[in-house]
């Protein structure tokens, strides 16, 4: 599992680490915001596209290939603008990196299913969030050192090499799982399934937890600059903000196979903790602040294990790549739709009604979902 973890980081640091870094070194001529904004949009985009198409490719052919190919692809994406040191190559090095994260994303999310019983999905999921955690925790702050240090030439070398490293790893220790049997579907087969409730509800919580989670990391800092705030504490509450969801995510898994908390309860309680953390950003000064990136944080932490594992346990196992693919997708568009609510909303009023609209659309996916069991319930007595 750990080589798996390590994918995990990989993603999650490459992806935060360089977005984080990518205005601070004006030798590589990121010189324009609009050229800052077409590069953080590159990994992003080819991650919304790619992964649907990646993951059934898991399915079709095994996970560990599409996880190793992916590997491999993210060292020589990253070795590419170390050799060639141009904005050009800085493009096609980005997309490379996405699109190769695209790849073993999915597929390890897949093993990770795979490899472990289903009474031991919400441990297995939970330790994999949180090493994902840690590698958005440490992205930023590494890469900044990394930049800083030797440009972002030596930031991208040191991801080759981690991705080369994991890689390797991953040939040596990670068992060849082999692709189930299909049965053939058509596309009103997959639209019926992506349609089912198993699908919807879970998908639609880590959609609202990664929203809640891009919100937070991105509008607090500003919440915080209005208040009077420094940057060292506005920092330190976006710390707080990924510390949390890096704690909660194992102990949740733990607890759901234990049978302490179910996924339909914990996704539940999880979506109305992250909008009650987004409530309380509406609030004035640090207070406001420091509970909102605490309660955000634990939202996303609680959600985030309980999704993939109910995913796992709903999905056909012959097509769990293609599962996890387009439930990434989902938290895609939700880490993309989150701000941009938010930051419409801002635009025409001010940030605090942005963080309640917010808060408010989380909330309805709940109720939307009771109300639609209470349906069902009604509908099927005799």
């Amino acid at each position: 599992m750990w080589p798996l973890y390590a994918a995990g980081f990989t993603t999650a640091f490459g992806a935060h680490g360089i977005a984080a870094n990518l205005g601070g070194d004006s030798d590589d001529a990121v010189t324009s915001l609009l050229v800052l904004g077409g590069l953080l949009a590159l990994y992003d985009g080819a991650e919304v596209l790619l992964k649907p198409v990646f993951g059934t490719i898991a399915d079709r052919v095994g996970a560990r290939p599409v996880l190793l190919g992916g590997l491999v692809a993210f060292a020589v994406a990253s070795a590419l603008y170390v050799v060639v040191d141009s904005v050009g190559w800085l493009w096609a090095a980005r997309l490379g990196q996405g699109a190769a994260a695209s790849a073993f994303s999915p597929a390890a999310s897949a093993l990770v299913a795979r490899l472990n019983p289903a009474a031991g999905h919400g441990r297995a999921f939970g330790s994999y969030g949180f090493h994902k955690s840690v590698g958005y925790t440490l992205g930023p702050l590494l890469g900044g050192v990394l930049v800083w240090a030797g440009g972002l030439r030596l930031l991208f070398g040191v991801l080759a090499v981690l991705g080369a490293c994991v890689a390797v790893w991953a040939a040596v220790a990670v068992p060849v799982v082999p692709p189930l049997p299909r049965a053939r579907q058509t596309v009103v087969d997959l639209a019926r399934r992506l349609a089912d409730r198993g699908f919807l509800v879970p998908t639609g919580a880590l959609a609202g937890a990664t929203a809640a989670l891009s919100v937070g990391v991105g509008f607090l800092p500003v919440s915080g600059a209005a208040a009077g705030l420094g940057t060292v504490a506005t920092g330190a509450a976006v710390s707080v903000l990924a510390a949390c969801a890096a704690v909660v995510q194992p102990r949740a898994g733990r607890a759901l196979d234990a049978g302490r908390l179910t996924a339909r309860g914990g996704l539940a309680c999880g979506t109305l903790v992250a909008a009650t953390g987004l409530a309380c950003a509406m609030l004035p000064g640090l207070a406001g602040v420091l509970l909102a990136a605490a309660l955000i944080g634990a939202g996303t932490g609680l959600i985030t294990p309980l999704g993939f594992a109910a995913l796992a346990a709903s999905a056909p196992q012959e097509r769990l790549g293609q599962t996890m693919g387009a439930a990434e997708l989902g938290r895609e568009l939700g880490d993309a739709g989150g701000p941009l609510v938010v930051a419409g909303v801002a635009a025409a009023t001010t940030l605090t009604y942005g963080y309640g609209v917010l808060a408010v659309l989380l909330v309805c996916g709940p109720a939307l979902a009771v109300v639609l069991a209470g349906r069902r319930r009604v509908s099927s007595r005799p």
